[in-house]
């Protein structure tokens, strides 16, 4: 696969393994905030993702909320929101998603579910 330069990710503790892996098979950088600090606040872990232009990934809905409605600046979130699925299934959603809208995942709210992907574009984005 053909490495990406221009995106780089901030998994929060939630994220499960199989996908911070499967973000590696794309060849694109990622961390882990449960190798930096598990305990880190939402708050923080947003200033981290902003810090270093990377796209935050998580399962906590609270994102949005701190995101978007607060306004809080960000490179963009992708946020899990399918319950009861397992992760091989998040994995291949996870994956269309990298495959079919590479160029939507910076500056966005992405919200993944079963059915979809939703797309919300971020006032005032620290570009990535």
């Amino acid at each position: 696969m053909e490495k990406h330069k221009t995106l780089s990710f901030l998994a929060d503790v939630n994220v499960e393994k199989m996908i911070i892996e499967t973000i590696k098979e794309f060849y694109y950088d990622v961390k882990c905030v449960s190798e930096i600090k598990p305990n880190m606040l939402d708050e923080d872990v947003i200033k981290l993702a902003n810090f270093e232009k990377r796209v935050l990934i998580t399962n906590d809905k609270d994102f949005g909320e701190l995101i978007y409605r607060q306004n809080l600046l960000s490179s963009g979130v992708i946020m899990f929101r399918i319950k009861g699925h397992n992760t091989r299934e998040k994995i291949n959603i996870f994956r269309k998603l990298l495959l079919s809208y590479n160029d939507k995942l910076c500056g966005y709210l992405v919200i993944i579910t079963v059915k979809r992907f939703r797309f919300i574009v971020l006032p005032e984005v620290t570009k990535c």
